[in-house]
């Protein structure tokens, strides 16, 4: 029989591995991003804050409201049907209206936990109402908030001159998610302010830049403060 010792070992089966996936490119593709969802949030949060008492807002209750319309019209007139370039003009107007609308909400905040604390309460129907206007006015401008300040803003993002990210979206975290030229849209980060809004901290979208951290910060703070202050206690006066 031949001798088969210097014949070479055979090596077991091994399957391929499959070939890795390129990394998700950055940034993305550039694409067209619609004005009117930001749009119409900036009129509901306007809304909200007319149905506010008088005595929870700075002045007559409609002076706040009406520069805040002020601002808008000027952004309608200044903004496209679509983003798709940069408009540093548009984008500090907005980022002005955002500050003017958070600053108005902060303050009937304010007023109202002063009411509480140092004023007799006999209308706790009315407080209830107030408390959750107030947290839906914050549900809706912390969405703005994030959707300016993201990448260097809307403009930036459309024209695919994305900055560094202030989010990270599980999208981003995960190569086999399609489509892999995925890009936030408005809708995202409302999600993201609503999840804020009601956990008091982030849940699947982190926030990774100093500027993204403080703004859901005092989100957090806002509504903790409405929800667990000011609600329960016009719960207990009912």
């Amino acid at each position: 029989m031949p001798d088969r010792s210097d014949a070479p070992p055979t090596l077991p089966w091994v399957a391929a591995e499959p070939q890795a996936l390129a990394a998700r490119p950055y940034p993305p593709p550039p694409r067209p991003e619609p004005a009117w969802p930001a749009q119409a949030t900036v009129l509901g949060a306007i809304g909200l804050q007319l149905l506010l008492p008088a005595r929870l807002t700075i002045g007559p209750s409609w002076l706040i409201p009406g520069l805040e319309a002020a601002l808008l019209i000027g952004m309608f007139a200044a903004t496209p049907n679509q983003l798709e370039h940069e408009h540093p003009r548009r984008r500090r107007v907005a980022l002005g209206l955002t500050a003017f609308v958070s600053a108005g909400n902060i303050f009937s905040l304010g007023a109202l936990t002063h009411f509480l604390l140092h004023h007799s309460v006999s209308n706790g129907r009315e407080l209830v109402i107030s408390g959750v206007l107030i947290w839906l006015t914050n549900f809706l401008i912390f969405a703005l908030w994030y959707w300016e300040i993201d990448r260097g803003g809307p403009g930036r993002r459309a024209a695919g001159h994305d900055g560094p990210p202030d989010f990270l979206f599980p999208q981003m975290s995960d190569d086999h998610i399609e489509p892999r030229d995925w890009r936030p849209r408005f809708i995202d980060y409302l999600y993201v302010s609503l999840t804020n809004n009601t956990a008091f901290s982030p849940t699947d979208t982190m926030p990774l830049s100093p500027m993204s951290k403080v703004v859901m910060g005092v989100q957090s703070v806002v509504s903790l403060l409405t929800l667990g202050l000011i609600v329960s206690r016009a719960v207990n006066i009912l």
